[in-house]
């Protein structure tokens, strides 16, 4: 990423087809995450009488978790396999072979745009979709929960602490994007057999990141934790 030569025309056309062409399924599910969990854990809650406690659990819940997983994987199966596609068919029709004999880095070209416009855009996205998680539990706290705006939103803002925002909104994005990116190159690169091998290639390229996202997500999470209770103790 930080060897030249870069092409920044084509950073900034991938930051448009992956980040901008994204945000609308992204916010969509960020949405009705937040719709369901506010659902779900209301009625968890009201057994308790704890009712008013509704926006911490929605809050935690997306921005250390769900908002950041959800996203990668409505990302993931955008971008990972249109970019295997797109570099597969390139592969198998020699059309990188033609940017090698004409003295042009594929990788430079190729996959350092992709790499760079998926990492400064997947976290974006996610901050996005928690917040649009958010407002999508105060419609259900509001509407259906007799909640006041200033109940509901005094909640989430008290139970974020920065360690919950720079794990969720930076670190996990950062990671998934990184995962997101190579994936679709790396399986686009190799594609091989004409149009069934994009195909294959295009099918294990969101396969394999959506795998390694929820692995990721485990790793990270364990090693957050692990951090946390050594700084408590």
């Amino acid at each position: 990423m930080v060897r030249s030569p870069h092409y920044w025309d084509d950073v900034f056309l991938q930051m448009d087809t992956i980040g901008v062409g994204s945000l609308g399924i992204s916010s969509f599910v960020g949405f009705f995450a937040g719709v369901v969990m506010a659902m779900q854990m209301s009625r968890a809650l009201s057994t308790y009488g704890q009712i008013g406690k509704t926006g911490t659990l929605v809050s935690l819940t997306l921005v250390r978790e769900l908002g950041p997983v959800l996203t990668a994987l409505m990302v993931a199966g955008r971008n990972s396999s249109g970019i295997a596609s797109e570099l597969g068919s390139m592969k198998v029709t020699e059309q990188i072979d033609a940017m090698r004999a004409l003295g042009t880095d594929p990788i430079q070209k190729l996959v350092t745009p992709r790499l760079i416009a998926t990492s400064v855009m997947l976290p974006m996205l996610t901050i996005i979709a928690d917040f649009v998680g958010m407002c999508g539990g105060f419609m259900i706290a509001y509407f259906l929960l007799n909640l006041t705006p200033q109940q509901y939103w005094t909640t989430v803002w008290t139970a974020l602490a920065w360690n919950d925002v720079i794990q969720g909104g930076v670190v996990k994005p950062l990671v998934f994007a990184i995962v997101i990116a190579l994936m679709g190159c790396f399986y686009g690169l190799r594609a091989s057999g004409g149009t069934q091998g994009v195909g294959r290639s295009t099918t294990q390229a969101m396969v394999a990141a959506s795998m390694m996202i929820f692995v990721l997500d485990a790793l990270i999470t364990k090693i957050v934790l692990f951090f946390v209770s050594q700084n408590s103790t």
